[in-house]
C-alpha cells in the first residue's frame, strides 16, 4: 500500500492546508511537528539545499520566516497521484531579505508561482520539495535588469 492510499483526498487537502495556515502565520513549532521526525525538505532555489530532520526543518523555517512577510496565496491547482500531491500556488508578499533567493541585498514586493511535491507518512508529512519561481522574483526584485549587467 503507497503511503497516501489510506488518507482520503480530504485528509490530504486538510494535512496540507493545515500546514500552510501554520507557514502563513510563522508559527515553526506547528510546522515542524506537521513533519516526521526524518522528513526531508528542499526548496528550490535556495542557499539551504536539501535538508533533513525536524532541527534542519525548524532552522530553515525561522530563516524563512525572518526573511519573507506573506500577504496571500492563491490556489492554482492540486494533482493527486498514488503516493504524492503536486499542488501550485501563487504567493503574494515582501521579500524582506532576498537572500532566501539567492538575490544578497534585496527587498521587495513580489509575486510568484510555487509548486509542493509532498509525500505523507500517516497523518505527517515524510517529503516536501518546493520550486520557486526563480526567475520572476529575481524581475521583481531587479536582479539581472540591463543597468546591473557590466558591458
Amino acid at each position: 500500500m503507497s503511503p497516501t492510499s489510506a488518507l482520503t483526498q480530504e485528509r490530504i487537502d486538510q494535512l496540507i492546508d493545515d500546514h500552510f495556515r501554520y507557514e502563513a502565520t510563522d508559527d515553526v513549532d506547528a510546522v515542524v511537528a506537521s513533519l516526521t521526525p526524518d522528513a526531508a525538505h528542499h526548496v528550490v532555489p535556495s542557499p539551504v539545499g536539501p535538508i533533513r530532520g525536524r532541527d534542519a526543518a525548524r532552522a530553515f523555517y525561522r530563516r524563512l520566516f525572518d526573511a519573507l512577510a506573506g500577504e496571500q496565496v492563491t490556489p492554482v491547482r492540486r494533482l493527486y497521484g498514488p503516493d504524492f500531491v503536486v499542488d501550485e500556488v501563487l504567493w503574494q508578499g515582501r521579500v524582506i531579505d532576498g537572500s532566501i533567493f539567492l538575490c544578497d541585498g534585496r527587498t521587495g514586493r513580489v509575486t510568484f508561482r510555487m509548486l509542493h511535491v509532498f509525500e505523507f507518512e500517516g497523518d505527517l508529512i515524510r517529503s516536501e520539495q518546493v520550486w520557486c519561481d526563480l526567475a520572476a522574483i529575481q524581475a521583481q526584485l531587479g536582479v539581472g535588469t540591463r543597468d546591473k549587467v557590466a558591458a
